[in-house]
């Protein structure tokens, strides 16, 4: 696990920013295909599926993919797609903490919370 410090992940936020609009842009496509989608994959427990737009959405797939796999290596946690929220691991007082934000935020890190805290126990820096 990568451990941040603040300036690292505030380094960060700008790229992060243009991912995360990126994935939410790629979930928002892929959900319009769900039902095709769902159908698809019943058909092919019978042997048979496809679905009309296949190309498209495996095209979307990838790209979404492709997407988390960017975030990713930043060592970054995604912890909620709707409201691009992520955690950075980092180290407070000796112990691992997570720093916390969320796409609409400011161009700073503002919050924190330990790792069984979640956002509810986000507390200012």
């Amino acid at each position: 696990m990568k451990l941040f410090t603040v300036e690292e992940a505030n380094a960060l936020l700008p790229s992060l920013r243009e991912i995360l609009k990126k994935i939410q842009r790629s979930r928002r496509r892929l959900a319009t295909f769900r039902q095709q989608a769902k159908l698809a994959a019943e058909g092919a427990e019978q042997g048979g599926g496809g679905m009309e737009d296949g190309v498209l959405y495996a095209g979307l797939l990838t790209n979404f993919t492709a997407e988390m796999v960017e975030l990713e290596a930043l060592g970054v946690q995604l912890k909620d797609f709707e409201r691009g929220l992520v955690d950075f691991p980092s180290l407070r007082d000796g112990r691992v903490i997570l720093l916390c934000w969320q796409l609409g935020e400011g161009d700073q890190l503002e919050w924190w919370h330990d790792m069984e805290a979640g956002f509810s126990g986000r507390t200012p820096l």
